[in-house]
C-alpha cells in the first residue's frame, strides 16, 4: 500500500506467528471450504460459520459472528452507516462491507438492544447512486424498532439459528487467507478443522460460549480441543 509521493518509513505492527496446533496436525479432522468474497484477511484460528441462505452465497463460509458484538475481531458483520428506521426495506453499509453480499443472501440485522430479525433474501445492491455507501435492498421490511449505529447496528448473512443470533459455529480456520475486499475481492479456498485435535486457547478468536457449545469443544488450561 502506498503512503505518498514523498520519501518515508513505516513501522508497521510485527505479525505475531503463533503455533494452533498442540496434537499432531495430520490427526485432526479438516475438510476444504470456500471462503466468500469481501471478508478481507481472516487469520488463523479464527471462528467459522456456514452461509445458509437459501441462494446467493448458500453453502460457503464466513467468519463465525460472536455473540457479544463489538467481538475481538468483527469482520463477520457489516455495520450500517445510518439507522434503519422502522420497517425498512433498504439499509445502508459501507462500500467495501456491501461486498460481503451477493444477491440472494438472506440476511439477519440486529444490534446490542433489539431482538435480531431475518429481512430474507437480498434483492438487489445498488453501489453506484451513492459514492459513500452502498444500499441493500431486502425482502422483509424491518419490525417496528429501528436498529441504530448508537447500538452497533449491522447485518450479516444467515449463517445459524435465531437463538445464537443467525450464526453458528461450524470450525476453526487452519491457515490465514485473504478474502479480498471491495470491488476486486474473490473470496478464498481454506482448510476447516472439525475435530480430533487440541488447539492452543490463545490462537483462537471469537471462541465465544456459544461457539464451544456449537463444535463441541472443551478446555483444558491453555488448550482447547474438540473431539
Amino acid at each position: 500500500m502506498a503512503h505518498g509521493d514523498t520519501p518515508y518509513v513505516v513501522y508497521g505492527e510485527q505479525s505475531d506467528y503463533k503455533r494452533l496446533y498442540y496434537s499432531d496436525p495430520e490427526a485432526a479432522l479438516k475438510v476444504p471450504i470456500t471462503l466468500m468474497a469481501g471478508y478481507g484477511k481472516i487469520e488463523q484460528g479464527t471462528t467459522i460459520a456456514q452461509n445458509l441462505s437459501a441462494a446467493g452465497g448458500d453453502g460457503k463460509h464466513v467468519p463465525y459472528a460472536a455473540t457479544t458484538f463489538p467481538a475481538d475481531v468483527d469482520n463477520a458483520r457489516a455495520y450500517l452507516v445510518a439507522d434503519s428506521g422502522t420497517t425498512a426495506t433498504i439499509l445502508y453499509v459501507s462500500i467495501d462491507d456491501s461486498y460481503k453480499f451477493a444477491v440472494g443472501d438472506d440476511v439477519i440485522i440486529n444490534d446490542n438492544t433489539t431482538g435480531a430479525e431475518n429481512l430474507g433474501a437480498i434483492t438487489a445492491i445498488d453501489r453506484t447512486t451513492q459514492t459513500f455507501r452502498a444500499a441493500i435492498t431486502v425482502t422483509t421490511a424491518t419490525g417496528g424498532t429501528s436498529f441504530t449505529t448508537a447500538r452497533y447496528a449491522h447485518i450479516l448473512v444467515e449463517a445459524g439459528t435465531a437463538g445464537n443470533n443467525y450464526s453458528d459455529c461450524v470450525g476453526i480456520l487452519e491457515k490465514t487467507v485473504n478474502t479480498g475486499t471491495g470491488e476486486n475481492c474473490q473470496g478464498a479456498i481454506a482448510t476447516l478443522i472439525i475435530g480430533n485435535c487440541v488447539l492452543y486457547t490463545g490462537t483462537l478468536t471469537n471462541l465465544d460460549a456459544a461457539a464451544i457449545t456449537d463444535i463441541s469443544a472443551g478446555s483444558y488450561g491453555q488448550y482447547t480441543y474438540i473431539r
